[in-house]
């Protein structure tokens, strides 16, 4: 039974990295990989030379340890109001509302960002900032309005994954908790914070380790599709999935889009090791208490 999913983990994900070989060499298609001369380090050495490193590799922790703690804490605490609705005809109902986002291709919302960023068509400059008394404002030209901008986007579309996941783990907490909490007097405040939060504390931690596990690793469609691949954004919304992509649509460059690839890899197997250890250790301290 586990044959066809293993042969397919050794397809896709294990046999692909024979080609991390070509951050070790200057590729050429008429040699291919095993006849292309190896050039060492030469193509981390040229990546790392240039601000390019330091922005790709800034933008993607920040970015996504925001995103880390933005998406779970709001999770949270929407899993938490939806816990204390009773019809269960609304709880489906906000399910199915919130879960659209996640649905949704990035391209599509791309179009709908745009619909309402565009200067010329835009909600914002035509309808809202006018009422305001402001000034209308290229978005696609003013890289310090996307740090807001793009958590807020991610926060739209993965919300209602993350909250289902929590949802379910708050109905799996027996409720003579509550009820025994309610007897001795606990008002709904302390019996989040003494019961549901503790309770559901091990998904809450395994959440979190997996993304960050993937800490390195950006939702490509984000930073690519919606911000329209403007350069005048690069500073605020290259990370390096786009590095990568870029380096081999338009300089050509596999060597060094193979070397960004390699980095990524290895600093995200760093991570999940550290949040890993970090995890047991704490582990083993509340075990000793």
């Amino acid at each position: 039974m586990l044959a066809p999913g293993l042969l397919y983990l050794l397809i896709n994900n294990y046999l692909p990295m024979f080609g991390l070989v070509i951050a070790f060499k200057d590729f050429n298609f008429v040699k291919g990989i095993l006849g292309s001369e190896w050039v060492g380090f030469k193509n981390f050495e040229f990546l790392f030379k240039t601000q390019d490193a330091f922005i790709i590799t800034r933008n993607t922790l920040l970015y996504n340890g925001f995103f880390i703690v933005l998406n779970t804490v709001s999770a949270v605490g929407v899993a938490i109001l939806l816990n204390e609705i009773r019809k269960v005809f609304f709880v489906r109902l906000y399910q199915s509302i919130i879960l659209i986002p996640f649905l949704i291709s990035m391209v599509v919302v791309s179009y709908l960002v745009y619909a309402g960023l565009s200067v010329e068509s835009g909600i914002l400059n035509n309808t809202i900032l006018p009422l305001l008394g402001l000034e209308p404002i290229s978005w696609y030209m003013e890289p310090k309005y996307w740090p807001f901008i793009l958590p807020i986007i991610n926060l739209w579309k993965s919300i209602g994954f993350f909250t289902i996941i929590f949802f379910s783990a708050i109905l799996g907490i027996d409720k003579e908790y509550y009820e025994a909490a309610t007897l001795d007097g606990a008002s709904k405040w302390q019996q989040i914070k003494k019961i549901t939060i503790p309770l559901i504390s091990p998904v809450i931690i395994m959440m979190t380790l997996l993304s960050i596990g993937r800490i390195f690793y950006s939702d490509f469609g984000l930073f690519y599709q919606v911000p329209l691949n403007s350069g005048m954004l690069y500073d605020t919304t290259n990370v390096i999935d786009t590095y990568v992509y870029r380096g081999l649509l338009q300089l050509g460059d596999i060597g060094m889009a193979s070397a960004a690839g390699f980095y990524q890899s290895i600093v995200g197997f760093i991570l999940v090791l550290i949040a890993n250890l970090i995890v047991r250790k704490r582990s083993k301290d509340n075990a000793l208490f």
